[in-house]
């Protein structure tokens, strides 16, 4: 049975406050309410997951800006001609976040991707794969695992999982692919390097056939 997590005064005063930096970001984007809206569903959401509280509202104003900064990107989707793309692994600290680092880097700003978890337990990305991204030049160490969302989907183009598609909702208009890349897990970086070499071949042949 999950512990149901009882908001504190100070987590309480902590959002209002969240919520006040979320609205002077996207001020003329949404509205108070909505943006207030966002916060409590991300807080929610983590504090059923979470089972160290201490980060719980800093994460949830993370998880909120992030949801809200997709939304905004689904308002232009229909439009734009820049590719977006989405990538989902299972605790998106790993693979996924590899494989948004290295299309952010090559992309440079002709497409955009995201990357999410289907179920994400850590607060911050594997050390190991922030320290093989830095070995490329690459640096993901402000990135924060994050549960995927349906403001995800609905901004992407094209949604590559990497053995969870199944926890993805298949849309239409979406170009959806599965890459069978083994999870790196607890390895060490030797053991990693051949994960980061095989995400980077396959993003470059994504970004080729997006761009």
């Amino acid at each position: 049975m999950a512990v149901v997590h009882i908001m504190t005064k100070g987590e309480r005063t902590a959002l209002h406050s969240a919520a006040r930096h979320l609205h002077t970001q996207f001020r003329g984007t949404f509205g108070p309410e909505t943006i207030e809206a966002m916060l409590l569903t991300s807080y929610a959401q983590i504090a059923t997951r979470s089972t160290v509280h201490r980060w719980l509202t800093l994460t949830a104003e993370r998880y909120a800006r992030e949801r809200l900064r997709v939304l905004a990107s689904t308002r232009i989707r229909a439009t734009s001609t820049t590719p977006s793309v989405l990538f989902l692994c299972t605790r998106n600290a790993d693979r996924a976040q590899m494989a948004c680092g290295w299309f952010t880097h090559l992309a440079a700003g002709r497409a955009i991707a995201w990357s999410a978890g289907a179920a994400p337990t850590a607060t911050r990305v594997r050390p190991s794969t922030i320290a093989v991204m830095a070995e490329a030049g690459i640096d993901i160490s402000p990135e924060s695992p994050m549960h995927w969302a349906d403001e995800y989907v609905l901004a992407a183009d094209v949604v590559i999982t990497m053995g969870h598609g199944d926890a993805c909702p298949l849309l239409p208009g979406r170009h959806y692919e599965d890459w069978d890349i083994p999870d790196p897990g607890s390895h060490a970086i030797h053991h990693i390097r051949p994960v980061r070499d095989e995400i980077k071949q396959r993003v470059t042949d994504l970004l080729y056939r997006l761009t």
